[in-house]
């Protein structure tokens, strides 16, 4: 039985199984995108690669009802999320159409001396995307577009629990009129990926996962001298300082967190609120996480569908339930329904906690009190991870030194879900090391050659 197959988390059947390549298929993968390179990707225009991208982003949105209901059935994402995202995916890969000009142009430098200088974009390669089954349409559309605009080609392992939508993916980009090899999906082991990253015809790899997963690829890519690009889990805080308006804070908070059903990287999952506010945040913060309606993927009044696997809410029942057990205190929620898991309120977490260190990948949060601006950026930074963050406060001047001193590689003021194709997003610490959307994506896998002139 093959390891890439549809299993619907919300009643565990096992819809549809994709084999393994073979060796030999992955071998010819790599060909196909490799000879692209050589051939397409160096007489083609930026003018053609630009059209091709706006035609990628244009099936998104015809094929829109069919690409959403495959990752309900893939991952359980509630309807109206899966059909957000393959809006988003069509707004980011058109953001590189619109800007293909920008992010493949000369950059001049001002020299000391006479001449001319300018760094000049050029590709790399074919790249290896390894991906997640947590956003199956929107991580391949910020690492694909960009790439493929300054004239890399993309091999991409998609997660093995969304061989569908990996499918899906891959015939836009055929549809779309690519030439073959330009976009290749690969249904691959982990074994037979290790040897791709270690392939010469892989020029570099992007991974976004697990900080597992981001240390044996970069381990891997480092010993074969690739470039690798990573975004990987976060512990992201939720600091409130100061606010005139409690209810929209919490609403906030909430649509934040149940976002993906808590299943985001990027989602706030400790929550940090000065003491003079603490006990009216958690009494509504409670009282709005515990009213989310948990239930059918595809019904229109479902917030919470069900985890992306049984292993997933197993996993973060037993993190809830070490720390009930380690003294944390249960406000709301810590059940588990077959793949379904409940909204769940924890207090009480202290760093002698395993919960304390962990990133709680679904709906469940924690909830601190802090004394002071200082205590609250203590907690927030005292954490392995580093990619975003929230903060709430009426004064303009906190705002700017909360957010100077935080150690993460985005802070969202007085707003979340802010995410938009021109912002990049991306950590520091173990959330990563590389930067996705936005025009910094571009500058990921290109080789900026300098060219000096007299």
């Amino acid at each position: 039985m093959s390891g890439y197959a549809v299993v619907n988390p919300a009643t565990g059947e096992r819809l549809a199984d994709y084999p393994t390549m073979t060796d030999a298929q992955v071998q010819d993968a790599l060909a196909l995108a490799d000879g692209a390179y050589r051939g397409w990707s160096r007489t083609s225009t930026v003018e053609e690669r630009a059209a091709l991208v706006r035609r990628v982003a244009e099936l998104h949105r015809e094929r829109r009802d069919e690409l959403a209901a495959i990752i309900v059935r893939e991952m359980g994402k509630p309807l109206e999320a899966a059909l957000g995202e393959v809006d988003f995916a069509a707004d980011i890969t058109e953001f590189y159409a619109d800007n293909a000009e920008k992010v493949t142009g000369d950059t001049p430098i001002d020299i000391l001396g006479e001449g001319t200088a300018v760094i000049r974009r050029s590709p790399l390669g074919a790249l290896l995307g390894i991906m997640p089954w947590n956003f199956p349409y929107y991580q391949v559309a910020r690492f694909a577009a960009p790439n493929i605009v300054v004239g890399n080609t993309i091999v991409l392992k998609h997660a093995p629990q969304c061989p569908e939508s990996a499918a899906a993916i891959e015939q836009i980009y055929r549809d779309a009129g690519f030439p073959e090899g330009v976009y290749v999906n690969v249904y691959a082991s982990n074994e037979q990926a290790a040897d791709m990253i270690a392939d010469r015809r892989i020029a570099g790899v992007s991974v976004t996962g697990s900080e597992r997963a981001g240390s044996a690829v970069a381990s891997l890519a480092g010993y074969h001298l690739k470039k690798v690009a990573l975004e990987l889990g976060g512990s992201d805080p939720f600091i409130v300082l100061s606010t005139d308006d409690m209810d929209a804070v919490v609403e906030g908070a909430v649509e934040a967190r149940m976002d993906n059903t808590g299943q985001s990287c990027n989602a706030p999952k400790r929550f940090i609120v000065i003491d003079s506010l603490y006990d009216e945040f958690l009494e509504k913060f409670t009282a709005a996480m515990t009213a989310c309606t948990v239930g059918d993927p595809f019904a229109e009044d479902t917030v919470l569908g069900p985890l992306s696997s049984l292993a997933a809410a197993e996993r973060l029942e037993a993190q809830v339930d070490a720390a009930v057990e380690q003294g944390a205190i249960l406000h709301a929620g810590g059940k588990r329904d077959g793949a379904f898991y409940y909204p769940t309120v924890l207090t009480g977490v202290t760093s002698d906690m395993d919960v304390y260190r962990e990133e709680l990948f679904g709906p469940a949060a924690a909830v601190y009190k802090v004394a002071s601006e200082e205590e609250a950026i203590a907690l927030a930074n005292d954490t392995a991870y580093g990619l975003g963050s929230y903060v709430y406060t009426t004064d303009p001047e906190q705002a700017e030194r909360v957010a100077d001193a935080i150690e993460a590689g985005m802070v969202y003021v007085n707003c979340v879900l802010a995410d938009s194709p021109e912002l990049p997003f991306g950590g520091v610490k173990r959330s990563g090391t590389s930067r996705e959307m936005g025009l910094l994506a571009a500058d990921e896998f290109v080789n900026k050659k300098l060219i000096r002139v007299i």
